[in-house]
């Protein structure tokens, strides 16, 4: 008789083993993929030579080597303003005007006095003769006569100093007129129509005709590299044709609080093109010895917060951590001061991807080079 257990129990079996074995090469499959090793192709950059100096590039303005800060001699309301930034201006020029009338005003009292003080010098002149005709005809003693001298005297001093009150009170009245003292050019106005001054506050900046310089601000870290009589080239936003060879000509002795930056001068031979006001670029050489080489930014990375870059060995295929010390960047290129020498082939892109003894493909270029090296050594 027809028994349906007996019949589908082979065909199950069948079935268990098929599966059993698909399993079993999946797992082969798996366990080969996971074994394959992966290489994973770099773009590289071979490092030059050493021995660039490190350049030192600093922006700055052009200003007069003098520049005037001129202010009243007296205080007083203005109420003229006679020139503009920009104007030219000579010895005597009138740049402001404060109101006059109270110095005016003194000077009236001054005379006054002055003529009372005249006045009173003429009187005692004439006490002074008639004693001393008196004395002579014995009609009045010594001392009547001394008397009449000292106060002949006193008057002749209170008359000097009246005289001198009312020359003082003049010069004042001059004082209310602001004067250029040099040829120049007027480059900032500090105080206008209607202000009150006190004496000396600057009201008009005039940069005086003659040499030019050029002021950069240096950080700290650098500030060493620049002594009086240090070589520079400067080059002008305006015009990148002209370049010029200028002179460090002064270091400031302190920095300034808030920048933290000290103001370096640079003297300019004299040229016409070079205006007042130009932003211009200073360059210099740095004085350090150390050999610098550059690489790509794009090759800088970091691990446990230090500067690394990847190095290529050329036999195994892999690359290697290296720890490196910046000197400074330039564009889209970092300096490396310490940790690189030439030859060395480094990883210019990806370095994100990379880990220790990680298996590379080198650039056709490269492969050829490294097998050449290989066959140099083997001989």
């Amino acid at each position: 008789m027809f028994s349906p257990k007996a019949y589908y129990r082979p065909r199950f079996a069948q079935v268990l083993a098929v599966i059993a074995l698909t399993v079993a090469v999946a797992g082969c499959s798996d366990e080969k993929a996971e074994t394959k090793e992966i290489i994973r192709p770099i773009k590289v950059v071979e490092v030059a030579g050493t021995g660039e100096a490190r350049r030192l590039d600093y922006a700055g303005s052009v200003r007069a080597r003098t520049e005037m800060n001129l202010g009243f001699r007296v205080a007083g309301k203005i109420t003229e303003r006679l020139v503009n930034v920009g104007d030219r201006v000579k010895p005597g020029d009138r740049l402001a005007r404060i109101d006059p009338t109270d110095y005016q005003l003194a000077v009236k009292s001054a005379e006054a006095t002055l003529f009372a003080a005249e006045k009173q010098v003429q009187t005692t002149s004439l006490t002074k003769e008639r004693a001393a005709q008196l004395f002579t005809k014995s009609f009045s003693s010594k001392a009547e006569l001394d008397q009449a001298t000292l106060l002949y005297d006193q008057a002749i001093s209170t008359r000097d100093a009246a005289a001198s009150s009312l020359s003082q009170a003049k010069n004042q009245v001059a004082y209310a007129d602001l004067k250029s003292d040099q040829r120049g050019i007027v480059t900032a106005i500090n105080a206008d129509v209607g202000q009150v001054v006190g004496t000396g506050t600057p009201v008009v900046t005039v940069a005086v005709d003659g040499e030019k310089e050029i002021e950069v601000a240096v950080p700290e870290l650098d500030i060493a590299e620049f002594k009086p009589g240090k070589a520079v080239s400067a080059r002008f936003w305006s015009n990148d044709m002209l370049a010029l060879d200028g002179q460090v000509r002064e270091v400031s002795g302190s920095a300034d609080r808030q920048s933290r930056t000290f103001a370096v001068r640079i003297s300019l031979p004299n040229d016409p093109r070079v205006l007042l006001g130009m932003t211009a670029t200073i360059e210099a050489a740095a004085a350090s010895s150390e050999s610098l080489v550059s690489i790509p930014l794009s090759a800088l990375a970091q691990k446990d917060g230090n500067d690394i870059v990847w190095v290529v060995d050329r036999s195994a295929s892999t690359v290697h951590a290296r720890p490196v010390r910046l000197a400074d960047y330039a564009g889209d290129q970092v300096r490396i001061a310490e940790g690189l020498r030439s030859g060395d082939l480094v990883v210019a892109a990806g370095t994100q991807f990379m880990a220790e003894d990680l298996k590379v493909k080198l650039p056709l270029a490269e492969q050829q080079s490294a097998r050449a090296e290989t066959r140099e050594i083997v001989r």
